[in-house]
């Protein structure tokens, strides 16, 4: 009986195993959808949502797991296509193809139990969809269980529909509605797409088809409103742009909220074959931007014509279609029978904190926070603007953030011009309101300055600092604090928790701090007073006229930061009390002038940059200085090896113009040895030998013996004169 049961239990198991296919898998919306269903359990939608499991999922991350490339078991298993040939597939796929024959891709799709096709990004998507809707119907007959086709369309081809009422244009669409739907003229293909795919699958046993009408997506990496998100980000304008009065209703949904919709299509296998998703929002395109801005951006919006969508070369035609749509929508089916754990139900303004953490997350774009402190003259700023450059860091400069402050107080005080942009009425409501406390801070400000001989008192200071931390910039990208603060006191001001509230203990410590400006990297940066005094005397004097480098207020200032700073109490006792350990340098023992390794070392320490990466400008000016130096590097190298080549033949011309001559000179020396040798032998022949020779030589030639040599030496025998 137990067997029984077992093999029941084996059986039910592998039922409930399904192959989903998604097309375009390294795509925004396929691949989210792909990493939330690879993250689900098959039929756990089935399940109610309890109010202890909603409290679990609000604590936890709007992201499934990570990407694994582990399958979970009973998860959904993913396989699908990738746009780019020889690009990896994302982690949680179980296969992925690119560019296969359709006789190959339709051999995958019929090994799937669920197809879901993705033509809400890419328009080119949409003639395969209908391909594979009508190849799939044609091989009904052979499947052995049912399949599911989900064709993942937009809300764009309802774009044009007459309202319901002519009296009441408030009244929103519903998926009932889906007959009275009118396309807008560029989506033209997905409406007959829509209609093709519901038109196949009547055979309700077999094969099952849906159409999802989703609305503008949003969420995680970020989407159609990324190029906000990242103008927002980078605060390169004074004001985000709003195509056209930014009226028009623009129904939108969470990219994970849509992946939950399919889910329960998947599960359910509902009656309605045509669904909308979309959040129960009714945003506008100026509440999109406004909430942008507000929370990431400058605060401030502009309105501009719609042309001007088409400067913005991160959008596509498609993108701008979706922005300026007009439509309201609900959808009542999805709401009254799914069980869905929204991520954004109320839609993006009301959940704008927790999408963009997620999307800062995905996008790693985390702040880099430094605090760089040591005595003058020992390289803070030249280390903090070169690490702001690598970075892309906001330098906060002591004297520059007191400066920016009263300029910033004395034009709130400062009466205004009637003409302001259309942010209007609140923000100048608010300004009346400030102006009294604004010149109250002014005159603070004087009074303390007057009786400080021109320094302001540390509560203005660090006022104004705390300030400059929490303005977006430095919340965004990070920042380097130079020279600040100068003491235990002073960092323990800067860095403490203004809510009072919250007095929960905090790495172990008694008192809080503010996570949002305490800096993730302090840099103490040292040297002996013999090598600062020694660099001051060598800087140049055009530097040091008018700065705190002249010898009085060098050797006071660095009095004063060794008294402040002794071994019993300095501002890195507050770091390391925190757990934030100083990355300490002596900067005199690298022996470097340029701090080039001081700034090596401390970019090893911190690490890669969290930002978007270069610019294309940037990238091409890089490739641009690549070359040249590439280029110029060629040259030289072919220069020196001209050079090189030069000078080898100029010292073989050379040696063999020596070897000829020394060759030359031995071959005299040899005749004139040979000439010198010559003449005592000479002389013994035409003495004792040659007469004689001669004379047989001449009778041999009278007589002309037979045998001349046996003659002539017979002569020679006969003849010898010593013999006579």
């Amino acid at each position: 009986m137990a067997d029984e049961e077992e093999i029941t239990a084996q059986t039910e198991k592998v039922i409930r195993i399904q192959r989903v296919f998604i097309n375009l898998l390294d795509s925004y919306s396929s691949r989210n959808i792909g990493n939330f269903l690879s993250n689900c359990v098959v039929g756990a939608s089935l399940e109610e949502i309890t109010e202890e499991e909603e409290e679990e999922d609000d604590s936890k991350s709007a992201m499934p797991d990570a990407f694994s490339p582990k399958v979970k078991e009973g998860t959904f298993q993913i396989v699908g296509t990738l746009s780019t040939l020889g690009k990896p597939g994302p982690d949680f796929a179980v296969e992925t193809y690119c560019a296969i024959p359709r006789e190959d891709l339709l051999m995958r799709l019929l090994e799937c139990d669920v197809i879901i096709y993705n033509i809400s990004e890419n328009p080119q998507q949409v003639e395969e969809a209908v391909w594979a809707v009508s190849a799939l119907t044609e091989e009904v007959g052979h499947f052995e269980k049912r399949k599911v086709f989900i064709l993942v369309s937009t809300v764009m081809t309802w774009a044009r529909s007459k309202p319901l009422d002519t009296d009441d244009s408030d009244i929103p669409f519903t998926e009932e509605d889906y007959r009275r739907r009118k396309n807008h003229p560029d989506f033209l293909d997905h409406i007959n797409a829509e209609k093709m795919v519901l038109k196949f699958g009547k055979n309700v046993k077999k094969f099952m088809t849906y159409v999802v009408a989703a609305g503008l997506q949003y969420g995680v990496e970020g989407g159609i409103l990324h190029s906000f998100l990242k103008m927002a980000w980078l605060g390169e304008v004074p004001a985000l742009p709003v195509f056209g009065d930014g009226t028009n209703v623009i129904p939108a949904i969470h990219v994970l909220d849509l992946a939950g919709v399919i889910q329960n299509i998947i599960d359910h296998v509902p009656k309605p074959r045509y669904l909308v998703a979309v959040d129960e929002s009714v945003h506008t395109l100026e509440d999109f931007i406004k909430c942008i801005s507000k929370h990431t951006g400058p605060g401030k919006i502009q309105k501009v014509p719609k042309e001007n969508a088409f400067l913005t070369k991160d959008l596509t035609q498609e993108n701008i279609d979706h922005l300026l749509v007009n439509l309201r929508m609900e959808t009542l089916f999805v709401k009254e029978n799914f069980n869905i754990r929204w991520v954004a139900q109320a839609g993006f303004v009301e959940n704008i904190n927790s999408i963009l953490k997620e999307y800062k997350q995905n996008r790693g774009l985390l702040p880099v926070k430094i605090c760089i402190l040591g005595p003058p003259a020992v390289g803070k700023s030249s280390i903090a603007e070169a690490l702001c450059k690598h970075y892309k860091l906001h330098h906060v400069k002591l004297k520059d953030v007191i400066s920016e402050a009263i300029a910033r107080l004395e034009a709130i005080v400062a009466p205004k011009d009637g003409g302001e942009s259309e942010e209007g009425e609140e923000e100048e409501e608010e300004s009346v309101e400030n102006v009294d406390d604004a010149q109250e801070l002014l005159d603070g400000i004087k009074e303390s300055m007057e009786q400080n001989a021109g320094h302001l008192e540390d509560q203005y200071v660090i006022r104004f600092v705390r300030e400059k931390l929490k303005s977006m910039p430095c919340r965004n990208q990070g920042y380097i604090l130079d020279g600040f603060p100068k003491t235990y006191d002073q960092a323990k001001d800067l860095f403490s928790q203004e809510d009072e509230e919250e007095e929960d203990e905090v790495r172990g410590k008694t008192f809080p701090f503010d996570k949002l400006t305490i800096p993730e990297f302090v840099c103490a940066l040292d040297a002996s007073d013999e090598f600062l005094k020694e660099r001051v005397i060598n800087l140049p004097e055009s530097f040091v006229a008018g700065t705190h480098y002249s010898q009085d207020r060098f050797l006071r200032a660095l009095g004063n930061y060794r008294d402040t700073n002794t071994e019993d109490e300095t501002v890195f006792n507050y770091f390391d009390e925190l757990e934030i350990h100083p990355i300490h340098i002596d900067v005199g023992k690298l022996e470097d002038a340029q701090n080039r390794l001081a700034i090596k070392l401390l970019i090893k320490e911190i690490g890669e940059p969290r930002n978007y990466g270069l610019t294309d400008e940037e990238k091409a000016e890089e490739e641009r200085r690549a070359a040249e130096e590439l280029l110029a590097k060629e040259a030289l190298e072919k220069a020196e090896h001209e050079r090189q080549e030069a000078m080898e033949m100029a010292e073989k011309m050379a040696r063999w113009e020596e070897w000829n001559k020394r060759l030359e000179e031995v071959k005299r020396e040899e005749l004139e040895l040979l000439e010198a040798q010559s003449i005592p032998l000479r002389n013994y022949l035409m003495t004792y030998v040659m007469p004689t020779l001669m004379q047989g030589l001449n009778e041999c030639c009278k007589v002309r013996p037979e045998d001349p040599i046996d003659f002539l030496a017979e002569y020679l025998f006969k003849n010898n004169p010593e013999i006579q």
